[in-house]
């Protein structure tokens, strides 16, 4: 049988600008494909993360993180594991969530117990976390969970779905996972394959991690030699069929997003919600009936001090009082496709991934908008200002 190694050896056609500052990485990873090297301007090597760790040359192993937003038992984060535990390149480390927070964006825990539990996972230290991506990041980094507290590298994946599509990815748990070590100063990449119910399989996720490998690898390396893309986080979108991609291609973040349509849920066709309802709808009555009962028979009392007599301070009207039933409605959230694609730019993840390239997207924490966005703004803010100065005070 034809092993998946054999299969997914992709042509590397980067179409990274040779121009651009940050170009180094995809010109090693051309070369070391090629099975050549590339000369690069020596840089000094950061201190290494993990004081116990050595390589075989008794140089110290980097450390790399492990999260995604499908949970630790995902097939995603088992085959890259297993993968980068194999590869012998780097000491790996996991912290995960316990289980699915798939679109759960950048929500983190606060002033609620989080729990952290040993998970099995050979070959890597692991842990599985009661919070979200975010959380996993944020605590694995804090130096109480690990005895490290800055890996060289967080990788977010692989996740199962795209990510790539816009608006979306601020919807994303995974891309909130590596935008968590961004956030914190550590690079990080996240993985993600564009899954289809109807074609994918759970190989595919190992194939997604092959093809990936090397780009890991020598993403470390330029790390290490303080050569990797700065400020900004590398968002990987690798095509439904893996080993059949068309090359590795630079894109910019897309504006195309799916459609949210809210579809309203009814008690008959959910009982559990139908059951829901009518208990809480039961007790409301019976605290209701309670209330009109001891407003009639026990209201409050006091004794005058000059009159000693009983006064009754509240009693209902006829013990009939105004009684309204809450209303509570059921919807669930589905992501529609769109039925014809907007236009969109070739150089954008979306039209990359749909023609069969993985897409590697940049992207960054500066939310400064654009200088015309900006004047935009301040002309309307001014003309606000300025009729608000002009307009005649109100009579009091």
């Amino acid at each position: 049988m034809e092993s998946s190694d054999s299969r997914c050896k992709q042509q590397i056609s980067w179409l990274w600008p040779m121009t651009d500052p940050d170009a180094n990485l995809q010109t090693v990873l051309i070369a070391r494909m090629a099975g050549g090297d590339v000369d690069s301007k020596p840089v000094d090597e950061e201190e290494p993360r993990n004081p116990d760790e050595t390589a075989a040359d008794g140089s110290r192993k980097p450390v790399v993180l492990v999260t995604n937003a499908d949970g630790i038992g995902s097939h995603g984060l088992t085959f890259l594991v297993e993968a980068l535990v194999r590869e012998e390149q780097c000491d790996v480390h996991v912290c995960a969530p316990d289980s699915d927070k798939s679109v759960s964006g950048h929500s983190i825990t606060l002033h609620q117990t989080v729990s952290a539990t040993s998970a099995d996972l050979k070959g890597a230290t692991a842990f599985e976390v009661s919070g979200s991506a975010a959380d996993c990041v944020s605590l694995a980094l804090s130096g109480s969970l690990f005895s490290w507290s800055k890996p060289t590298l967080v990788i977010s994946g692989v996740n199962k779905g795209s990510n790539c599509c816009g608006h979306n990815i601020f919807y994303s748990g995974a891309v909130a996972g590596a935008r968590e070590a961004l956030m914190c100063g550590v690079p990080s990449l996240v993985i993600s394959l564009n899954w289809k119910k109807e074609k994918s399989q759970e190989s595919d996720f190992k194939d997604a991690v092959d093809v990936c490998l090397p780009l890991i690898n020598v993403a470390i390396r330029d790390i290490e030699k303080g050569i990797f893309p700065r400020n900004c986080l590398l968002n990987i979108e690798i095509p439904t069929a893996p080993c059949a991609n068309q090359g590795f291609k630079l894109t910019r973040q897309s504006l195309w997003r799916y459609v949210s349509n809210w579809q309203a849920v009814s008690a008959s066709r959910h009982p559990t919600a139908g059951q829901f309802m009518s208990m809480h709808q039961s007790l409301g009555i019976q605290l209701a009936q309670l209330g009109r009962d001891a407003s009639a028979a026990g209201a409050a009392r006091r004794v005058g001090a000059q009159r000693k007599i009983v006064e009754i301070e509240s009693v209902a009207e006829a013990g009939k009082p105004e009684q309204r039933e809450a209303v509570k409605k059921y919807f669930r959230l589905e992501f529609l496709e769109k039925e014809q694609e907007p236009k969109v730019e070739e150089d954008s993840d979306f039209r990359a991934l749909a023609n069969g390239f993985i897409a590697v997207t940049p992207l960054y924490l500066d939310l400064q908008v654009q200088p015309e966005i900006q004047a935009s703004a301040s002309d309307w803010l001014a003309a606000v200002l300025k009729e608000t100065e002009e307009a005649p005070e109100a009579d009091v």
